[in-house]
């Protein structure tokens, strides 16, 4: 009985219950309040609109009956909000995972058949089981391994897939009868005669008004208007000129909005034929998720909690297969206009599910008469923006390697089973990682001439910037890296200065090894290596076998091995392994000039007294050489 309470107690109850609602939902509950419900619920407006005709072409590209979009920009939307991380990602059908579900189930049943129908529910059961479980045991970090690279080929590999599939449609002819893109080319190509002139001209006309508005006004609902211009061109067409040409195939009378609690219906045996599809699926829907999220969150200003994210997810998809929905994520189509509408809070994407109940309750008879044609145009359109040229150019600018995945990874969209072609682009993003880790940069150090402080440097790349800037070369003019090398001492004939940059694990032993043989192989070879280890920031236990045999290899040779600087990882790999004790602690140096001090009681005198390098300040105390002969000229040799 609250009145029966006392003013503390009841502020103690409230307090207690805003915790747990922040702890079931998250920290915008706080942020709840007159104003953030009104900017909530102007910004739902637009949201409900936008996805109207989204919900329905994207069902229809998934194989599926119209309502079954809708149904999935209504509940997996509300119990993403709820329970994600963002506050403005808005969840629902999205045309990556509808072109997904046909691709992968199409060859188990025949689309928009009820038995197709029964198998994308359990997979979107499984996915979101999966979704849910990655969130539960903190593996939201394996969306780390799905480079942007790979995800921006699929993308791109699903735009011109969604361009075939559109073709039919947007030219008034058949659905093709096989999935895949040479299976629907074909079949384009063998109908083509029969194409409709109305339906180009409906496809048109969406296109045009859609284009236009978008770029007159990038703000207005502009799918919205292209759909609502094809629909009057295709309902005055089939009044007036019905007996012209061919009818329009339209959309037909939508079931009832309401979605229904129903288990899905699959044997035993196909759920385990699922699991496949469904873990590709999932690699799919959170690969979105997450890009989007960190997308909305860079706008926003927002922190992302990965796992919170994955189990709001997980469950929107769990409780959506259960209500006719089909795999759901994260939409930028409607996350984006959500931010810029004024959201605040995620109840702008609950207030939106809610509005396009109605909105369809009341519309039904309207949404029944929507040309094919004109859905045909808008996944056209949306087809054109995803293929995204501009980012293409860049990418290939930027990097070549990311580029190859990236167009390895559309090749597989367009020619193989999508869930491989994810995998693929996943597994060549790894490897491309694994190829540059593998050979990591061995640099060697030095000193710039021209500075007073005589500061180390990296000579290569000193040279290299020294060039590229343009500086005097010398005596002569010219500013090639040859000549631009005299401004920077030469190196000690004994100790060989040497930066290691990277990881030291099996897959780049060989590499580092390969580099240091060669090194101890040079004509003069520099008995002495001092490696500067700051940078280096792992060994595995192949790396410590490394640095062992690098370290007998300099001893035989009457040198030794000296580090900088190790890291704490790196030094407790060495005392795990027993190399500090083989190494001993006065070979390991915090600061380069005791490192050098120490080092260089330990260089031959007879060759520092012939040596006319002299690049160290411990140098200065060895007398001049003796007049050059040919022995001393060998022996200063940098």
């Amino acid at each position: 009985m609250l009145w029966a309470m006392s003013s503390p107690q009841q502020n103690a109850l409230s307090a207690a219950a805003t915790t747990v609602s922040e702890r079931l939902f998250g920290g915008w509950v706080r942020q709840v309040s007159g104003a953030t419900l009104r900017a909530d619920a102007q910004a739902a407006l637009l949201g409900a609109v936008l996805v109207l005709p989204q919900g329905i072409a994207f069902a229809t590209l998934a194989g599926l009956p119209p309502e079954y979009g809708l149904y999935t920009a209504i509940v997996p939307c509300i119990i993403a909000a709820l329970f994600g991380s963002s506050w403005h990602v808005v969840s629902g059908p999205t045309n990556a995972n509808s072109l997904a579900l046909v691709a992968m189930l199409s060859p188990l049943a025949l689309a928009f058949s009820p038995a197709y129908i029964q198998l994308v529910l359990a997979v979107t059961v499984l996915v979101g089981v999966m979704q849910w479980l990655i969130g539960v045991l903190r593996l939201g970090s394996l969306a780390n391994f799905i480079s942007p690279a790979a995800l921006f080929g699929f993308m791109s590999g699903a735009a011109v897939l969604i361009a075939l599939y559109a073709l039919p449609g947007l030219l008034g002819l058949p659905a093709s009868a096989e999935h895949g893109a040479g299976a629907v080319l074909m079949h384009v190509t063998s109908t083509f005669g029969d194409l409709n002139p109305a339906a180009l001209a409906v496809a048109g006309v969406t296109l045009a008004t859609a284009l236009l508005l978008r770029h007159l006004r990038p703000n207005w609902p502009y799918m919205l208007a292209g759909l609502v211009a094809g629909s009057v061109l295709a309902w005055g067409w089939s009044r007036f000129f019905s007996g012209v040409v061919p009818p329009l195939r339209i959309l037909g009378v939508i079931a009832t909005p309401w979605p229904v609690f129903a288990i899905p219906r699959v044997s035993w045996s196909a759920w385990s034929e699922l699991l496949g599809l469904a873990f590709a699926l999932t690699i799919v829907a959170l690969g979105q998720s997450i890009s989007i999220a960190k997308a909305v969150a860079a706008r926003s200003g927002q922190r992302i909690d990965a796992n919170r994210e994955f189990r709001g997810q997980g469950l929107s998809n769990i409780v959506g297969g259960f209500f006719s929905s089909y795999v759901s994520c994260g939409s930028l189509n409607r996350s984006m206009p959500n931010l810029e509408a004024g959201a605040r809070t995620p109840l702008a994407a609950v207030f939106s599910a809610i509005l396009l109940l109605v909105l369809v309750a009341l519309s039904a008879p309207l949404l029944a008469q929507i040309p094919m044609a004109a859905l045909a145009a808008l996944l056209l359109l949306v087809a054109v923006s995803l293929l995204d040229l501009q980012r293409w150019k860049q990418l290939f600018g930027l990097s070549r390697r990311e580029f190859a995945v990236a167009l390895a990874t559309l090749a597989a969209t367009v020619t193989m089973r999508l869930e491989i072609a994810i995998l693929l682009g996943t597994l060549l993003s790894l490897m491309s990682f694994l190829y540059r880790t593998s050979r990591p940069a061995m640099r060697t150090m030095g000193f710039d001439s021209r500075a007073p402080d005589r500061q180390f440097v990296v000579i290569d790349q000193a040279v290299r910037r020294s060039a590229a800037e343009g500086r005097p070369a010398g005596p002569r003019e010219g500013h090639d890296v040859t000549s631009v090398r005299a401004h920077f001492l030469p190196e000690c004939p004994q100790l060989k200065l040497l930066r290691m940059e990277g990881e030291v694990y099996f897959g780049a032993t060989q590499h580092v090894a390969d580099r240091l043989h060669a090194l101890r192989h040079a004509p003069r070879p520099q008995k002495h290596l001092l490696v500067m280890g700051k940078s280096m920031n792992f060994i595995d236990l192949a790396g410590a076998q490394l640095w062992a045999a690098e370290l007998s290899a300099r001893r035989a040779m009457g040198g030794d091995l000296y580090f900088h600087r190790p890291r704490p990882e790196v030094v407790q790999m060495w005392q795990t392994t027993g190399f500090t004790h083989l190494l001993g602690p006065e070979h390991q140096f915090s600061d380069k000039r005791s490192a050098i001090a120490t080092i260089f009681t330990r260089l031959d005198p007879a060759i520092c007294r012939q040596c006319t390098a002299r690049i160290f300040e411990e140098c200065r105390s060895v007398p001049d050489p003796d007049p050059p002969d040919a022995g001393a000229a060998v022996a200063s040799a940098p």
